[in-house]
């Protein structure tokens, strides 16, 4: 096994230790910006493989990161299931909302999601083609209580106010959303899978906003449904998880759920993450994004903090949330080389 990435989820601790970037594939670059404007809107560039390719390789060619994440949205899942997308200049995603019994019965099921996706499914195919031999190819989905909070708000919350509010007051209609979003994620990820994805990340940015039992049903529970089900179909495939916020409940999730890594925001210390989750396994981050907007010397200092911190056990190099577009690629440059130093 050769891929450092592998490596690292395998368990296995490197002097340098591999990296990539969430959101590495975005509006911080001239050339991505270039390609948006080729594709016209986000939704078509996501349902264009040819460009969804081109966008996913640009930071590979300018930066020789580890991996490759697939360049996708975790909101064309449920437009998949029938629910309506939009996106909004400058706010961001719309859906048509789903908040009864009725809402639920008009969505499709698991297995009805494969034409609208076939374009993201042809994407990986290109490049597991395209990229170099040395880069690990991750797929991806948001996690069901991340994607269930747009579908019932129709739209991102600072607080995710509907989706607890419909938890609270309806809470059969909420978990059938959960369990229905949970079994199409399974189909979904292993489609990537056949399709050439080596690695599956599970994104669930709004994990933290649930609490005690909510947490363990809503964030832990489908994780482990989905992870166990991909690693029924695909025994050696490495999945990472990603419970955004989750603070003291990261530690143990790899256990309960039977992610091969945790990645960490930078809420809580490389310190703390390397002596309290690190010890079961790979840890993905956590560097502060911010560092790639104010650089200087404090962007290096922080990254080989962060370095040696994790340095007693397997760690991939990422940061703590995904890169912001105000972000500077020469900031990205001195990162990686602050990594790679050694």
């Amino acid at each position: 096994m050769t891929k450092t990435i592998l490596r690292a989820l395998a368990g296995e601790t490197q002097a340098i230790p591999p990296i990539w970037m969430m959101r590495q594939a975005g509006r911080y670059l001239p050339e991505y910006r270039a390609t948006r404007a080729q594709a016209g809107d986000f939704l078509s560039l996501c349902y264009t493989p040819d460009l969804a390719a081109e966008v996913t390789l640009q930071p590979i060619r300018r930066y020789g990161f580890d991996a490759a994440i697939l360049f996708a949205d975790i909101l064309l899942l449920p437009q998949a299931l029938g629910a309506d997308l939009w996106f909004e200049t400058g706010e961001g995603p719309r859906l048509s909302t789903t908040t009864s019994a009725a809402d639920l019965g008009r969505l499709g099921g698991k297995d009805d999601i494969h034409e609208r996706l076939s374009p993201v499914y042809e994407t990986v195919r290109i490049l597991s083609r395209e990229l170099p031999r040395e880069t690990t190819l991750i797929g991806f989905a948001g996690a069901p209580w991340t994607v269930a909070t747009y579908m019932i708000a129709g739209r991102g919350t600072p607080d995710q106010g509907p989706a607890h509010a419909l938890k609270g007051a309806d809470r059969a209609t909420f978990s059938a959303l959960i369990d229905l979003l949970t079994d199409a994620t399974v189909e979904y990820l292993s489609a990537q899978v056949s399709a050439g994805a080596e690695v599956i990340k599970l994104f669930d940015s709004w994990a933290g906003s649930l609490k005690g039992q909510d947490f363990t049903d809503f964030a832990l529970e489908p994780a482990r449904r989905i992870i166990a089900a991909l690693k029924a179909r695909h025994p050696d495939l490495p999945v990472i998880a990603f419970p955004r916020e989750a603070g003291d409940r990261y530690i143990g999730f790899a256990r309960a759920t039977g992610a091969d890594c945790v990645a960490i925001d930078n809420s809580v210390s490389a310190g703390w993450a390397a002596e309290h989750v690190q010890k079961d396994g790979c840890v993905q981050g956590n560097l502060d994004p911010s560092l790639l907007v104010s650089g200087g010397d404090r962007l290096v200092d922080e990254t080989r903090r962060v370095v040696r911190a994790f340095a007693g056990g397997p760690h991939i190099f990422n940061l703590g949330h995904g890169i912001t577009p105000d972000a500077s690629p020469e900031n990205v440059a001195r990162m990686i080389e602050a990594v790679r130093a050694g």
